[in-house]
């Protein structure tokens, strides 16, 4: 069996209506596996007008909009109904690929194990660690063992970091585990992207020094922290200015909470590239992603990144040499041990321009094409062990 022999139903919750990380990667992966010849269909839901067109086929799931305050761009899919199940039992994959543990994904999981499918299942995120920003963290163990029972039930996962598969390996989510990593686009994202102009009209001095922050602006990618590390900068007089790269639901509370901070709203393509490669400092608080997407591409811009000492960044960062991570804890000694980190950069230029050049040349590592290919060999082995026991 080779590449040109699989069949694919990718399940989706969120595959391209509103934009992030998770979606990229999977993009880019049904872009990959249809130039290796292989047949691709995609379900997910939805909607009129998504943030970019869907590669591939895509297939509607039923959904609603999620019911979760500040949350209200996801829509939360609700299984199979009979047009969809219809529609795969037409396509009739000989391979299942589920990248979230919504109810769409259960159901697919079901009818795979049903049909005799194998079922690979891509982590993209923290889900256990949601339930702690909405103030419901009383409710992370269900959830971490609701998790852990989806995950079983498939025949193998990939996960984007070493750290994220050391975690999942220690919760128990399953004991087959590869790395699935994540790929950086270098014509958009380099350090020849800085532009001097941009950062004048933006209201930044060519000798101030910016701390950015890029991505969703919802609670969980650690708004907080960034707010609470700023304040602490403030405090210690750490000259500096903040440039934050995106939009989202809890925008103006991040807007009330950064005064003087310079907010450039949602960016992509090549005006992302320029507005990420024209900071100096990249910021990253979220625990919750298991790659960090955003890390990899600040370093591929030429910033240092100080960053939570947690899975994703863990993978990413070399402690002294391309930025610094710092433990993640429930109190505010993990924003001041973020402000610690982040005032050496804010004031030494030399040591900001060699981590850097370092994470520059770290980040040339990452190819797509190299990396997507670890999904289909992990594909195909799973149907090479199927083929065995059969």
């Amino acid at each position: 069996m080779d590449v040109t022999d699989l069949r694919i139903a990718l399940f989706s919750g969120n595959y391209n209506y509103t934009r992030d990380g998770a979606n990229q990667a999977l993009n880019r992966l049904a872009d990959y596996l249809l130039r290796q010849g292989a047949a691709l269909r995609v379900y997910s839901p939805v909607v009129a007008e998504p943030d970019f067109p869907p590669t591939g086929d895509l297939v509607d799931v039923p959904n609603v909009r999620m019911p979760v305050k500040g949350r209200g761009e996801y829509r939360l899919p609700l299984g199979l109904n009979d047009e969809a199940r219809r529609d795969l039992e037409d396509f009739m994959p000989n391979t299942v690929h589920v990248s979230s543990p919504d109810p769409t994904g259960h159901a697919a999981l079901k009818w795979a194990r049903k049909m005799d499918i194998p079922v690979l299942a891509s982590v993209h995120t923290r889900f256990e660690t949601y339930p702690r920003y909405y103030g419901l963290g009383f409710l992370e163990p269900a959830v971490e063992s609701l998790l852990r029972r989806f995950y079983n039930r498939c025949d193998a996962l990939v996960a984007p970091s070493q750290s994220q598969i050391d975690e999942l390996l220690e919760q128990g989510m399953h004991e087959d585990i590869s790395i699935w990593s994540r790929g950086v686009d270098r014509e958009v994202f380099d350090p020849s992207r800085r532009d001097m102009e941009w950062r004048r009209a933006n209201g930044l001095a060519d000798d101030d020094v910016a701390i950015v922050f890029l991505g969703r602006l919802v609670m969980e990618k650690g708004l907080d922290v960034f707010a609470d590390t700023i304040v602490e900068l403030r405090k210690r007089q750490v000259p500096h200015k903040v440039l934050v790269i995106g939009d989202g639901p809890a925008r103006g509370w991040f807007e009330k909470a950064l005064p003087g901070g310079i907010f450039v709203g949602f960016q992509t393509g090549k005006d992302l590239g320029r507005a990420l490669a024209s900071g100096d400092i990249f910021f990253n608080p979220s625990i919750t992603e298991t790659f960090g997407n955003v890390t990899l591409e600040a370093m591929a811009c030429g910033l240092p990144v100080v960053a939570a000492g947690a899975t994703g960044a863990a993978s990413l960062v070399t402690q002294g040499e391309t930025g610094q991570l710092v433990p993640p804890s429930k109190t505010d000694a993990f924003s001041k041990g973020c402000a610690e980190a982040l005032a050496p950069y804010c004031t030494d230029d030399a040591l900001r321009l060699a981590h850097g050049a370092a994470g520059e040349m770290a980040a040339r590592a990452y190819s797509w094409d190299a990396i997507n290919q670890a999904v289909v060999d992990t594909y195909l082995r799973l149907h090479e062990a199927r083929a065995k026991a059969g």
